[in-house]
């Protein structure tokens, strides 16, 4: 009898492990000396003893307490820019003097007022605190004032009302600074103490839930004695500063003296002087500057002259002998007069950027070849059928019926020029017409089917710069700020830049009040390509914005105006085009405009019919990428006219032959769907026959999706003009102030 074999199938249990658990050495003893693959390799993790980690932590939070308190020591400092406070009111009834004039303390330090026009600004000099502050103010009313302050504003007073906090105006600056980027703010509150005591404590606590929506984990200052300024003034001095990346990577200025020579040929243009302090990052002066708002320029040179408002002038120590002190005092001048004078950099015309913002097209860079004689044959043949022929005919006679008139007659009387008819225009308007879709195409799949994204660019695609590799471009650049020392003037100095080929407005326009800022730009940023933003729709806004509308945009530390279009944020490699701005999801923005690095804020704006700007849309940049394709979409719909099983007679979709056998490869799906393709053409007025996989119902609809590529408008303007002012009515809406041209 044969004995039961299991076959292949059969289970397979995991042996008992007898004995006692195992531990590392009796392990180690097993291996005999031979060591694992993980740890004969380069990447070793080091596992360091408990002792070791908490040394490792204690030293990494000692590191980053030192840097903070090294930067609180150089803001505000001898050796830093002053610390720079914007004094914003959030409510109508603020007395903002009133604030400045508590915070001008004479005993604290010393006060040297400066008047900018319509922005008062002062500063503010207290060698016992060892700190120096210089404060501007701007009303909520004026727009690009407050956001192109707060871009260059180490610190921002936003001033409370005790009973409101801000009223309409100041939460529609609030919303425009919280989507532009806040650096280090502080909370004060005037008029507490004028209300009565009982009614103190309350309207404090009310303010204090109201302000926890917008701004958690804040504490409130009152600024209503001298005192109390004096508490603020400290508490600005300590206070830990939030940095924002778009300014930290580039060198910016905020003017203090301004200077214009106008030049010998044009008296509208010439070189700028601008003096204040260097913030950010050093500036070279081979490098170009944005002056925000007038647009990108190039530098002559860079001035040192002394520091108009140290914190510790020299001073002279009494000496015992007269003589000498005298001989120590006409030294120490003969010094700064030479330190006024003194020249920093001057530019290097081999080593300069260039300004050029646009690629030059040249027409003859394709391909050429010359043609031969039976294209030249066929040319003129074709020439001779399309040359115009104008015939005499009765006035009001269509081009079917002039067909029929013979060329030799001479029935007119004479009267020829009164009753010519050209069909040209007729033939360009049908044309027009019936070609309509020629640029359309179908697609398998929209998110599988390929499409080239250098095909059939247009025009203005010539004239755009393009990256190789956006990504790797901008981290090499970051690299080199972070590694790379340049020379030219370091933060905290004060110098004077010679800014060339200047119109003559932008003095103007600080003469007005408006402030000067200028930023250095980065390697490639004056030039222009395609941009794509990724924004919101802001809640407070509901009327309706067109794709290719004009918007202004504030994007980082420009302006300008644009046409955009929208399209939908995905991952894939096409994306459908938007005709109107959404409000329930995220989509990008896609505009022709200078290449700004990422990360930086966008905003977007809407002028109104009163002068009025609106805020639509906030969001960020997202890359710089000419390649993006945004697709738009149309669906053509028949009907199916006589219906046989799985064969249709398909109507209205198409009103000509030749649509039909042009489109006839894409493919058509219906309401219910069912999907198919042409077979054929039936007869002249667009009829077909089409094959379905399985059988239409009457009341079905046939549909073809066509798609096509579409770009930008170039209407990039770098001047915006200034928006009305605006301030609250009494039905809590805003509205234009008035008497403002």
């Amino acid at each position: 009898m044969a004995a039961h074999r299991p076959g292949p199938l059969k289970q397979q249990n995991k042996a008992h492990k007898g004995g006692r658990h195992r531990g590392r050495g009796s392990a180690q003893r097993d291996g005999k000396g031979r060591l694992a693959l993980k740890t004969l390799s380069k990447k070793v993790r080091k596992e360091l003893s408990r002792v070791d980690q908490r040394h490792r932590a204690s030293q990494l939070r000692k590191q980053k307490k030192e840097a903070v308190l090294a930067e609180k020591r150089q803001l505000g400092g001898k050796d830093g820019p002053p610390h720079q406070v914007l004094v914003v009111p959030l409510h109508s009834r603020i007395s903002l003097p009133e604030a400045m004039q508590l915070l001008q303390d004479r005993d604290t330090g010393t006060v040297h007022l400066n008047e900018l026009g319509n922005t008062q600004s002062f500063m503010l000099l207290c060698p016992r605190l060892k700190h120096r502050w210089f404060f501007t103010s701007a009303r909520p009313g004026d727009l690009h004032t407050v956001l192109d302050m707060a871009k260059v504003a180490d610190t921002i007073l936003f001033l409370l009302d005790p009973l409101e906090g801000w009223d309409s105006t100041g939460d529609y600056c609030l919303s425009c600074l919280f989507a532009q980027g806040l650096p280090t703010y502080t909370l004060a509150v005037q008029g507490i103490s004028g209300l009565p005591l009982k009614k103190q404590i309350d309207a404090r606590k009310k303010l204090s839930k109201a302000v926890e929506k917008r701004f958690p984990h804040d504490k409130l200052l009152l600024l209503d004695t001298q005192q109390e300024a004096g508490m603020l003034l400290r508490q600005l001095a300590n206070q830990k500063q939030q940095h924002l990346a778009f300014r930290d990577r580039r060198a910016y200025l905020f003017a203090h003296a301004v200077d214009f020579v106008s030049s010998e040929e044009n008296n509208l243009v010439g070189t700028l002087k601008i003096s204040g302090y260097v913030r950010g990052q050093t500036v070279n002066v081979n490098r170009l500057l944005h002056i925000v708002g007038h647009g990108d320029f190039q530098m002559k040179q860079i001035d040192a002259p002394g520091d108009p408002f140290p914190l510790n002038p020299r001073g002279i120590k009494p000496q015992k002998d007269p003589d000498m002190a005298m001989e120590i005092c006409a030294t120490d001048t003969v010094d700064d007069m030479e330190e006024g004078l003194k020249v920093l950099m001057r530019a290097d015309p081999d080593r300069q950027e260039s300004l050029q913002a646009e690629v030059i097209p040249d027409p003859m860079e394709g391909e050429q070849t010359w043609p031969t004689e039976e294209e030249l044959s066929e040319a003129k043949d074709f020439l001779k059928e399309s040359s115009k022929v104008v015939k005499k005919v009765p006035k009001g006679t269509s081009s079917y019926q002039a067909e029929w008139i013979l060329d030799g007659g001479s029935q007119s009387g004479g009267e020829g020029d009164e009753y010519e008819y050209d069909d040209m225009e007729h033939e360009d308007f049908m044309e027009e017409e019936s070609q309509r879709f020629q640029k359309y195409r179908g697609l398998k799949s929209f998110r599988t089917s390929p499409w080239d994204p250098k095909e059939n660019l247009p025009q203005d695609y010539a004239r755009i710069f393009q990256f190789q590799n956006f990504t790797n471009t901008r981290k090499s650049i970051f690299k080199e700020i972070e590694e790379k020392e340049v020379e030219g003037a370091e933060v905290g100095w004060y110098v004077t830049l010679h800014v060339s080929e200047v119109p003559v407005s932008v003095v103007e326009c600080f003469r007005q009040g408006a402030p000067l800022i200028a930023f250095s730009l980065l390697p490639h940023e004056q030039k222009m390509s395609v941009l794509n933003m990724v924004v919101r729709r802001d809640p407070g806004n509901t009327e309706p914005v067109k794709a290719k509308e004009e918007l202004i945009f504030h994007c980082g530390f420009r302006r300008f105006r644009a046409s955009p279009l929208f399209s939908q944020h995905t991952a894939a490699d096409k994306h459908k085009l938007q005709r109107f701005l959404t409000a329930d999801m995220a989509l990008v923005v896609t505009v022709y405009a200078p290449i700004t690095f990422p990360p930086a804020s966008v905003l977007l704006f809407k002028q109104k019919s009163n002068g009025m700007h609106s805020l639509i849309a906030t969001g960020h940049l997202m890359s710089v990428d000419p390649d993006r394709m945004v697709i738009k979409r149309v669906v053509l719909s028949g009907h199916p006219f006589k219906i046989f099983t799985k064969m249709a007679v398909v109507r209205y979709m198409f009103f000509n032959r030749e649509d039909v056998l042009w489109f006839k490869p894409v493919e058509l799906r219906t309401k219910w769907g069912r999907r198919g393709h042409i077979k054929e053409p039936l007869g002249t007025h667009g009829h077909m026959k089409c094959s379905f996989d399985g059988k239409l119902k009457s009341q079905d609809t046939v549909l073809m999706n066509l798609y096509k590529r579409v770009f930008p408008k170039w209407t990039y303007d770098p001047y915006v003009p200034e928006p009305v002012p605006w301030v609250k009515s009494e039905s809590s809406s805003i509205v234009p102030q008035e008497g403002v041209e």
